[in-house]
């Protein structure tokens, strides 16, 4: 064993870890947490105790002596807006991560990164990569119509960029030389305009504009949503569930379950069908609306994430856009191995480490 890297991706409900000797995977499980124990945290970023624990146990369980770990990468949060790249985790950061700009699980990456690194020793990296508030947009793009609320880069870096490299490889060209609008399906949507090496243009994945997603509302009527805002029916954290958690599929359907809404429809429920395929048809808008941004000159429009399994969905998509330009599906998510590779590239002296401010 020589290049040891420890890979930390907190999901919703579950932690994906794995390691890996260089660039080579030597151990990978995904540590679901039942609902009960995630419950009885008040914040996200409460559960790092909990969390980090369960990850020692499962590296202990499988032999992995941390003392050998020379680095470990974390998935990054919501963080302030930055460029994309790679990240040591400083107090600035863990600052920021205590305090984030909204909350979610992906906040944890860099803090568990950070604890674990300082429990094993002085000389051991913690390093997150592409966090979600990486902010590449053309200022053009920020302008939304009203001066207080500009629009925001909020998406799935990561698994983004990795897919959009992976794409670059397969037709051997460098990613810094194509414009392609890449599209990430799981509980959000996030649909990236990239060009030449930067995401210039993106809706906010979390809860803004956008399709809607399995649970996230996307864009909604503004007025209509001031409207409800006003209408004493909701409190504050009422209406933000509706945005996050409680929009989309969970609205129309009661479930985030792709996989069961696909049953229904197969059953003849006519209703699921009907909303299953407005989110393709919203994705699609969304494509189109970015290849205005690339001026039409689209190398590729690759669709990835969790629902990007799903046959339907993939098929509705491409009969909507193909006449943008080649459509590529790479399903699920490559994060993990993104994580590992960069930090491979830190160990190796290939990429710069940038400092968080």
């Amino acid at each position: 064993m020589g290049k040891i890297i420890l890979v930390i991706n907190p999901g919703s409900t579950s932690t994906k870890i794995a390691v890996f000797d260089g660039r080579k995977g030597i151990f990978l499980v995904n540590i679901v947490h039942p609902q009960q124990m995630l419950a009885s945290f008040n914040r996200i970023v409460d559960q790092y105790d909990y969390r980090k624990d369960t990850i020692k146990t499962e590296l202990t369980k499988a032999g992995i002596d941390l003392k050998k770990i020379k680095i470990i990468v974390g998935r990054g949060g919501l963080l302030k807006p930055i460029p994309g790249g790679v990240y040591g985790v400083n107090e600035a950061m863990l600052r920021d991560i205590h305090n984030p700009m909204g909350e979610h699980e992906s906040n944890l990456g860099g803090l568990i990164a950070y604890e674990l690194a300082k429990e094993i020793g002085p000389n051991i990296k913690a390093i997150i990569v592409d966090p979600t508030c990486v902010d590449e947009m053309e200022e053009i793009a920020r302008i939304s119509g009203m001066p207080e609320l500009p629009r925001r880069s909020l998406l799935h870096t990561l698994n983004q960029r990795a897919v959009a490299r992976r794409y670059a490889k397969e037709i051997n060209r460098r990613y810094e030389d194509l414009s392609l609008i890449v599209v990430h399906m799981g509980g959000g949507i996030s649909v990236g305009a990239h060009y030449k090496g930067r995401i210039i243009d993106v809706n906010n994945g979390l809860n803004g504009d956008g399709p809607m997603s399995p649970e996230r509302s996307g864009g909604v009527p503004a007025g209509q949503l001031v409207e409800m805002c006003f209408s004493k029916k909701y409190s504050y954290v009422e209406i933000m569930r509706k945005l996050k958690g409680k929009g989309g599929f969970v609205a129309y359907l009661g479930t985030n379950d792709a996989l069961e809404i696909e049953k229904r429809i197969e059953q003849g429920d006519e209703y699921a069908k009907l909303v299953y395929t407005a989110l393709t048809y919203q994705v699609a808008k969304e494509i189109g609306a970015l290849s205005t941004v690339l001026k039409g000159e689209v190398d590729g429009i690759l669709l990835t994430g969790g629902l990007a399994y799903g046959n339907f969905i993939v098929d509705e998509i491409t009969e909507r856009v193909k006449h943008l330009g080649t459509v590529k599906t790479y399903p699920g998510g490559s994060e993990m191995d993104a994580l590992a590779m960069n930090g491979f590239m830190v160990l190796t002296n290939e990429i710069e480490v940038k400092e968080y401010v």
